[in-house]
């Protein structure tokens, strides 16, 4: 009696580690990854007819569909339409039953990129400035030219060059030096030179 209970109990034990094999099997055999709000679900060779099912946080079926995996494949699931939170994965053959917690998040727009006024000046002689604008996605540019000491306006001029330009100024009664340029674009970006 003893002997048919040890081996009744050793058939037990050895069906339940099956049982705990075939639950880590699927797990090893399957992987759920999610990237903002698309889902991806991939299963392995072997894993044979599976069925997969997507719960949302309050536990409402979304979606479910059966699969063969007789070769690797990927499941992909786009939950745009869907608000961002917990989604459960549930996948299930015969024997085994796998879930998996996934997180959906918005994609973040990125800030475009807003680069500096690309503008330069240089004495070229006693009486000249030499002013160089490059980098213009759109013509327009205001130039002025404004005494250092006090801020006064010595010339205004608008200059409707597409992608950039070059530029001499004949200075009356000024020396280089004592002016400086304000030079903005059609965008609103703005850059003093001073010489």
């Amino acid at each position: 009696m003893k002997t048919l209970f040890t081996f009744a109990l050793a058939g037990l034990l050895a069906t339940s580690t099956f049982a705990s094999n075939d639950l880590e099997d699927l797990k090893a055999n399957s992987s759920v990854h999610s990237k903002y709000k698309k889902i991806s679900i991939h299963l392995n060779e072997g894993v044979g007819k599976a069925k997969i099912a997507l719960y949302d946080m309050n536990g409402k079926k979304l979606h479910s569909r059966s699969v063969k995996a007789k070769e690797d494949i990927r499941v992909p699931y786009d939950l745009s339409g869907l608000p961002c939170g917990e989604y459960q994965v549930m996948i299930s053959t015969d024997n085994e039953e796998v879930i998996y917690t996934v997180e959906t998040v918005e994609k973040e727009e990125t800030a475009p990129i807003v680069y500096p006024l690309m503008a330069y000046g240089k004495k070229v002689d006693n009486n000249t400035i030499n002013l160089l604008v490059i980098g213009l996605e759109e013509a327009g540019v205001e130039v002025k030219i404004r005494r250092v000491s006090d801020g006064k306006l010595v010339h205004r001029e608008m200059v409707n060059q597409p992608e950039g330009f070059r530029k001499n100024y004949k200075l009356n009664g000024v020396q280089p030096e004592d002016v400086y340029l304000e030079v903005t674009d059609i965008k609103g970006r703005t850059r003093n030179i001073y010489i």
